[in-house]
């Protein structure tokens, strides 16, 4: 089977191909870029919370508007929060999807909305 083609390193000016996004030199200078969930707010509160607001909206929000009842699994931030407290708990700004839905939603929608602060 054909392998993908290696692509430049992401660290700043470094010229070397990798299979991954950084060079096995500037790999364990990145491990600690992104912040785990819990860091991002999606810890022990999160989890409560989420767990009530799909108890309280069993069904997919996008499914239902097609005719089709599907079990929701994914509580979505509809504006993306990008790290604001006020729009992450906003409950006004949630809704209850499933995977499939929250993946073709993240993957469209919500890359190309603007950072709202």
């Amino acid at each position: 089977m054909p392998r993908r083609p290696k692509k430049p390193c992401k660290h700043p000016g470094c010229p070397k191909l990798t299979d991954g996004d950084f060079c096995e030199g500037h790999a364990a200078l990145h491990r600690a870029d992104r912040v785990d969930a819990s860091g991002r707010g999606y810890g022990s509160r999160w989890r409560k919370a989420r767990k009530l607001f799909l108890k309280q909206h069993p069904l997919c929000e996008r499914c239902k508007e097609q005719g089709q009842f599907v079990k929701a699994e994914v509580v979505d931030h509809i504006v993306p929060h990008r790290g604001d407290g006020r729009l992450f708990w906003d409950e006004g700004n949630w809704q209850a999807l499933c995977k499939r839905c929250h993946d073709s939603k993240t993957m469209t929608e919500d890359r190309y909305q603007e950072y709202r602060y």
